[in-house]
């Protein structure tokens, strides 16, 4: 793992920080690539049951690196145009939509500024905590771009159409209360450390089949007709119904203890 971004593993939860206090953790290539190659790291550790994902120095993401946009000898039409197989993120999108890839609960934690691809890299995770002061915006148009990083998956179920528009038009900046009314974020606290690793802890004592079978079931379905939305639930469900990981959750509520879950 690069230095732009740290993992580090403990009692089930991978804990990801974007590591580039000194610019505000932005995007820069290296930043692609090792946000990345974080999320396959935690893709192939069975005992990750929950991630934590921040940012170091008081800020989540100030959004893209414009050195990036500098670069000469990099082919942004062919990292545009190919998608990351298996993934069908290309190379910018897989920074956000790798989280959403990940089986397990991602909890992201935000303080500071949240702009930009940093937005987008947030939205890929499944909850949002924010602190009072952190600040959003979804910034593109100011650099005469489109939001291009996964938005248009992450973010559809969250926001309606009409105010996505106006967000990334103006690239005006939202508090954290209007993040939270607009469906940005899930929620205001004190702490978003704290919120998040408590979330983390409580999704770790559930069995993780259960975990990542609602995850599963709440990304696949939402957008999919009744018929198709029903008979992958019932799918999900019969994967997990009479499991060794599910028998256990019922026999240590009987017998009032800690279940001790297979991963």
């Amino acid at each position: 793992m690069t230095e732009r971004v740290q993992i580090e593993i403990d009692a089930h939860v991978a804990d990801v920080t974007l590591n580039r206090a000194d610019k505000m953790n932005a995007l820069d290539l290296r930043m692609f690539a090792a946000l990345a190659e974080a999320a396959d790291t935690i893709a192939g550790n069975s005992s990750v049951r929950a991630v934590v994902l921040h940012g170091a120095g008081g800020n989540f993401c100030a959004g893209i690196d414009l050195s990036v946009l500098a670069e000469g000898d990099f082919d942004f039409g062919e990292a545009l145009a190919t998608p990351l197989a298996p993934s069908p993120a290309n190379f910018f999108q897989r920074v956000a939509y790798a989280w959403r890839e990940l089986p397990v609960p991602v909890i992201c934690a935000l303080d500071g500024v949240v702009f930009g691809g940093g937005l987008q890299v947030a939205l890929g995770a499944d909850i949002r905590y924010a602190s009072p002061d952190a600040k959003f915006s979804i910034m593109e148009s100011k650099w005469g771009l489109i939001p291009d990083m996964g938005i248009s998956t992450t973010l559809r179920g969250l926001v309606a159409p009409d105010q996505i528009k106006e967000l990334a038009w103006t690239a005006r900046v939202l508090d954290s209360r209007e993040a939270q009314a607009l469906g940005l974020i899930t929620a205001v606290v004190d702490d978003p450390m704290v919120a998040s690793r408590e979330l983390a802890a409580s999704c770790v004592a559930r069995s993780p089949d259960a975990i990542r079978g609602i995850k599963a079931l709440v990304n696949q379905t939402w957008q999919l007709a009744d018929a198709d939305a029903l008979a992958l639930e019932a799918r999900l469900q019969s994967g997990i119904i009479g499991s060794e990981n599910q028998a256990e959750a019922v026999n240590a509520n009987f017998e009032k203890r800690k279940p001790e879950f297979r991963d």
